[in-house]
């Protein structure tokens, strides 16, 4: 099985025994583990203070010489089938990685169905899609965008070959894969080019927000008195904002060395319900669409908070434009859409999670609300010259 087969597959609706049959196919026989923090001597974490180890897949260890070419091919315009678009398009440092859209947009400029994610600290999350359960790490998470076709996102379905001897003729490569991967003739591969990726997106680590300077770092001025008492009310029992997005990453789908499992969660926030069973748009059910559950429907992975203030527009699809909004929705208890395709009531949603039933904030603990959310942006990760694009001005790559 080709690799943009396997993205094919992994794309549409489909069953965990159809997803390991196809991986074990392009894979080899040997699934890609994850047991411990695998790293080159050359590798070092350099983690914030209060940070876990990221979990790394055994067969990749990470190496500078792979995050290196990660970079230059996150970047590359020639990742796309026609030339036009790199993974940066859709994945923008300045936006902490999400791109500013309300639904991404594909190399050949097929409108998609759901909110680019943020990379931001991507290396700990267990949940790599907004509600595709079927992926264990970001090496098989970047066949999707690069051979998928459901939606298409870099067009490059049927054109592997062409991928690789584009890669293959240029010069910079030339030695960037040799150093990434030496002593083998075919270093440039599309095996090879996965796992550069899933390096570099590995080594995009944010954690020095004002929040982190404060919590872990005991810089008592590092927060305002407005978002110390925005993070008691974002912690408490009112809002119940903490048990969604949860921990040091403010998600409840992690993964790092030393946690007893692997947590994958799923949750139905009451966006929608068009026909007043709980239903949301068919072309957006999330987890429902690859278990076929009804239980399911409309269920997404929460994202983590970190870097927020960047990443409007928000929700899977995009639809709830600042962070005031956001917070107006989850008081509410579910979203109310009185007219239109998707005229319905969240709040009243079967399926929606327990956790959403609406509160009641003053305007004053809704500002300090969103004060605490906004010190949760890294302003020096979105400026970190060793995620920026390393292609010198004018050179298209």
């Amino acid at each position: 099985m080709s690799f943009h087969d396997f993205a094919r597959m992994t794309s549409r609706a489909g069953s965990l025994v159809v997803l390991l049959c196809a991986v074990s196919a392009c894979a080899g026989d040997e699934m890609f583990t994850a047991s411990g923090p695998n790293t080159s001597s050359n590798w070092q974490w350099n983690l914030p203070t209060g940070f876990p180890t990221p979990v790394v897949p055994e067969d990749n260890p990470m190496t500078m010489e792979k995050v290196a070419l990660g970079r230059h091919l996150f970047y590359d315009r020639g990742l796309s089938g026609n030339g036009t678009q790199s993974c940066a398009s859709c994945h923008r440092q300045s936006l902490a990685f999400t791109d500013g859209r309300t639904l991404a947009v594909g190399s050949t400029g097929e409108v998609h169905p759901r909110n680019s994610m943020s990379l931001a600290n991507i290396a700990y999350a267990s949940v790599l899609n907004w509600g595709n359960p079927n992926l264990a790490n970001l090496e098989q998470q970047a066949l999707l965008p690069m051979f998928g076709e459901h939606p298409v996102e870099l067009g490059l379905s049927g054109k592997e070959q062409e991928l690789l001897e584009r890669v293959r003729s240029d010069t910079v490569y030339a030695r960037l894969f040799a150093n990434a991967f030496p002593g083998g003739r075919t270093s440039v591969s599309v095996e090879n080019i996965t796992k550069a990726l899933a390096s570099f997106q590995r080594a995009l680590v944010s954690g020095n927000s004002p929040y982190d300077r404060y919590t872990f770092r005991n810089e008592r001025t590092a927060l305002s008195p407005a978002a110390i008492r925005g993070e008691a009310l974002f912690f408490s029992e009112t809002t119940e904002c903490f048990h969604c997005h949860a921990g040091v990453m403010f998600s409840a789908s992690t993964n790092y060395v030393g946690k007893s499992f692997r947590e994958q969660e799923y949750f139905n926030n009451g966006l929608y319900n068009v026909d007043g069973n709980g239903a949301y748009p068919s072309h957006n059910t999330g987890l429902a669409e690859f278990t076929g559950q009804p239980r399911d429907m409309g269920a997404h992975k929460a994202p983590s908070l970190r870097n927020i203030a960047l990443t409007a527009p928000y929700m899977h699809d995009g639809s709830i434009a600042t962070l005031e909004e956001v917070i107006d929705h989850y008081a509410r208890g579910g979203r109310l859409i009185t007219s239109g395709p998707h005229a319905g009531d969240g709040k009243l949603s079967p399926f929606k999670n327990g956790f959403v039933n609406g509160f009641s904030l003053t305007a004053a603990e809704k500002s300090d609300l969103i004060e605490f959310l906004r010190s949760l942006t890294d302003s020096t990760f979105i400026t970190d010259p060793r995620f920026s694009n390393p292609w010198p001005t004018g050179r298209a790559p």
